[in-house]
């Protein structure tokens, strides 16, 4: 799925279109500083019925919300240097039991997901607009 995002309100056609199609619990975020993941995360979180403030977990490494289909943890992996490093965070034991795990910057955990099913979400800020593809 391709999207188009002019302004912040159009995170919610964006929202709409991927709920009915989210059928693992591991999404992947990707994009560049400011692309817009924590916003969607927003609208994503809103949206399946959570209550809870939405932060970056830039610093937190990975932040909890809870909604009414279960634990959502909401990580970025930006500053992990290595695989070690996620391990350490315990990461497997977040993905055995949430209902789902939106990571951001995965690109240092990626290839151990091989086997898994997970979906790919990936935003470019071009500057004028936002770019969204969806697997």
């Amino acid at each position: 799925m391709q999207f188009t995002i002019n302004t912040i309100e159009d995170w919610q056609e964006v929202v709409d279109s991927i709920i009915p199609e989210l059928k693992h619990n591991i999404l992947l975020l990707k994009g560049n500083l400011g692309a817009g993941k924590t916003t969607f995360t927003q609208f994503l979180l809103k949206n399946i019925g959570s209550n809870d403030e939405v932060n970056s977990p830039t610093y937190s490494i990975v932040n909890e919300y809870s909604t009414k289909k279960g634990k959502v943890f909401h990580f970025d992996l930006y500053r992990l240097k290595n695989i070690e490093e996620v391990y350490d965070i315990g990461i497997e034991e977040y993905l055995d039991n949430s209902f789902l795990c939106i990571i951001e910057w995965p690109e240092v955990y990626e290839e151990e997901l091989y086997g898994l099913n997970y979906h790919t979400m990936s935003i470019v800020n071009t500057g004028e607009y936002r770019e969204v593809s969806f697997d």
